[in-house]
């Protein structure tokens, strides 16, 4: 069975591909979509400017100087 990702636009209560299908599909044969919902950029943006929301300079560097260093990402605790 071929399969093919393509996108497509919601209108009018059915979908219209973007680009050409190239499956060579008959008229009026079945096919099974799955939809997924694409982000909207500009609404990951804005969610990732409001990381730093509300906290104070010293909190923002805080955060900052911990994330950069990596080799505590990974390293074992010493069990207590």
């Amino acid at each position: 069975m071929a399969t093919e990702t393509v996108e497509a636009v919601y209108e009018h209560g059915g979908f219209r591909p973007i680009v050409p299908v190239d499956m060579n599909l008959t008229e009026g044969q079945k096919v099974r979509l799955v939809v997924e919902q694409i982000e909207n950029p500009d609404d990951i943006l804005a969610l990732a400017a409001q990381v730093y929301e509300g906290l104070s300079d010293e909190q923002i560097d805080s955060i900052e100087q911990h994330s950069r260093r990596r080799d505590d990402f990974f390293m074992e605790r010493p069990s207590s």
